[in-house]
């Protein structure tokens, strides 16, 4: 391949090495990697943005956006329709899993895909947003998502996480990741930062 040339293979779009390489569409979660937010120095002007206009993730070297309460979000698939979550959306449905950022995003101390009771597909998170359901570092990351729509949220310790409200949702299905979310949020010496991957389901206004 000749440099600046581009060839498909497995429905892959390859570009010679000094360009950016588009991955396929990240259409479930759980094939995200396990990026962290990188630090300011590593990014460089051009890479302000996640995804593409089609929500096809463009790489790992992309950066996360900062909220104004600290809470960082990278979509991986923007979704479809016009519709968004907002602030007071309702029977807000998604699919995630929760991750300690204090064990390189290795532990998953929470995932839906562990709710499945008859053996007829993983059951949803269903949550109200702004009635004190979950936590408000997630409820803040969900807003401006669309229907299946993919998105990581990185959740700062503190007051918008587990060390200030260890009993709202997304809560630990078993004792077993029970104890190893305490085992960070209840050691102050650890950093209690969490990363959750969501795809939505369905929502209402």
């Amino acid at each position: 391949m000749t440099t600046g040339a581009a060839a498909t293979a497995l429905g892959v779009l390859v570009f010679s090495p000094n360009l950016v390489v588009a991955a396929q569409p990240i259409d479930e979660i759980g094939t995200m990697g396990s990026q962290t937010p990188l630090p300011p120095s590593s990014m460089s002007e051009n890479q302000s943005s996640s995804t593409s206009s089609e929500g096809v993730f463009i790489g790992e070297s992309t950066q996360f956006t900062t909220l104004p309460n600290g809470v960082k979000i990278k979509d991986f698939k923007i979704g479809t329709g016009t519709e968004t979550i907002s602030s007071d959306s309702q029977n807000v449905s998604v699919q995630m899993n929760g991750r300690l950022i204090n064990t390189n995003a290795g532990i998953t101390f929470y995932n839906t895909k562990n709710n499945n009771p008859d053996g007829f597909g993983a059951i949803p998170l269903k949550i109200s947003l702004s009635r004190g359901e979950a936590l408000p570092g997630l409820e803040t990351g969900l807003v401006g998502m669309k229907k299946n729509g993919i998105r990581r949220i990185v959740v700062p310790a503190g007051d918008l996480s587990y060390d200030k409200y260890p009993n709202l949702e997304p809560k630990p299905m078993n004792d077993a990741d029970q104890r190893a979310l305490d085992s960070v949020v209840k050691n102050s010496r650890r950093d209690s930062t969490i990363m959750f991957d969501v795809k939505v389901e369905r929502f209402s206004k």
